[in-house]
């Protein structure tokens, strides 16, 4: 019975302001305010700030491109009188496309104030702003800080296991003793499955002898 394992790798360096290196977009554009002037390195020109059109829970969205643990982010607000911006806003970090876990909910994006909230560690490639309620969303300046994660490398290992019990039915412990065990060795690591243990079929021998 032969089957598969991913061994995933995660190596750390240092931080920086990530957000100048990602990719942006937003739930929509007021005139010529895109979304990238929220990641353009000047935090107080309020002529170049992303802003949204007044709209139901407006959103603006960070693509990091690669994974990172992020501990910080900075939010530095539109400057005039675009008092609609100034409610909650959600911030939120993870790596899916849809919805990420919260890093924090901001009590209010004061105008032309520049604040930092911490998220401990959240791993994720997305930072998503989100405003619930009719509003508009303008952001001068987002900054992120944390430590490149890097392309996750996966090693693949070929195991062959002899058992006198349903190996296929016991997978998951098998997999949770193969963890344990690395572990020790590797840090930052984890296993999974690239094709379940199947248990191989014995072949018969074919019956040489001949009938006199």
């Amino acid at each position: 019975m032969e089957m598969q394992a991913g061994l995933v790798c995660i190596p750390a360096s240092s931080g920086e302001n990530l957000a100048l290196k990602g990719t942006v977009t937003q739930s929509s554009t007021y005139l010529t305010h895109g979304a990238q002037y929220a990641i353009d390195g000047e935090r107080y020109r309020d002529e170049f700030c992303s802003t949204t059109a007044k709209e139901n829970n407006p959103w603006w969205k960070l693509d990091l491109l690669n994974v990172y643990n992020i501990s910080r982010v900075i939010i530095t607000a539109h400057g005039s009188s675009l008092e609609e911006t100034s409610g909650a806003a959600e911030i939120r970090i993870g790596n899916s496309l849809i919805k990420n876990p919260t890093c924090a909910v901001t009590s209010g994006l004061l105008l032309g104030h520049t604040i930092s909230y911490s998220c401990g560690v959240m791993e994720g490639r997305y930072v998503n702003l989100f405003i619930p309620g009719s509003i508009v969303l303008s952001l001068c300046e987002v900054e992120v800080y944390g430590k490149f994660l890097g392309q996750r490398t996966k090693t693949f290992l070929r195991l062959k296991f002899s058992s006198s019990g349903d190996v296929a039915a016991e997978s998951d412990d098998i997999l949770h003793q193969l963890q344990s065990a690395l572990a020790s060795h590797i840090s930052d690591l984890k296993v999974s499955w690239t094709q379940h243990p199947k248990k191989e079929e014995e072949k018969e021998e074919e019956d040489t002898r001949s009938c006199d």
